[in-house]
């Protein structure tokens, strides 16, 4: 189960808005709904909450790029709403290296052997090779992103990594704008 809002502040303070990500396939997107909320180009906050397993929130400021923090990156790499907030730039990749890598591979069959050898792998389980490419798709565990991203609005970098249950109700409160957030929840 997950819960999306949208918090874009206002010279009244914040208002809020349930938001469906059924539409939302790319960081782009996302960003997109969010600068459709904004008033005069002000601070769009995005909240995603997936069953108090993880929370992501994305800040954006006018047409500056989207500024992302996620809770707990490994949770949030099994799911579908978290995939599209975990993007090459934000897990320290370069963009497309995967499927241009990928790419590569089949193309000139890339698999240790020459044509019409066959292939055969030693089972060996004491070979440390076994973490998948030295798991370059692996996902960090724990918080990912930017830490600072609520500073400046009233909620530090301290607090927000102590966050776990209930994180965007402590949140909204440190923004003062926990009874606005309620009324979408």
């Amino acid at each position: 189960m997950y819960f999306a809002a949208l918090l874009a502040r206002t010279e009244d303070g914040w208002e809020a808005s349930d938001t469906e990500l059924d539409d939302v396939e790319t960081l782009s997107d996302l960003t997109d709904l969010a600068r459709e909320a904004s008033v005069d180009e002000d601070t769009v906050l995005v909240f995603i909450e997936q069953e108090d397993a993880w929370f992501g929130v994305v800040r954006v400021d006018g047409e500056e790029d989207p500024r992302i923090f996620i809770s707990d990156a490994t949770a949030a790499a099994r799911s579908s709403y978290g995939e599209i907030l975990l993007t090459d730039e934000l897990l320290g990749r370069e963009p497309g290296a995967e499927d241009t890598i990928a790419a590569l591979e089949e193309l000139v069959g890339l698999d240790g052997t020459e044509d019409g050898e066959p292939d055969i792998t030693p089972d060996n389980d004491d070979d440390n090779d076994n973490d998948d490419e030295n798991d370059a798709d692996a996902v960090p565990a724990g918080p990912l992103g930017d830490t600072g991203i609520l500073a400046d609005l009233g909620l530090p970098e301290a607090e927000l990594l102590m966050l776990r249950t209930d994180a965007l109700v402590e949140i909204a409160d440190a923004l003062g704008a926990a009874e606005v957030l309620e009324t979408v929840r």
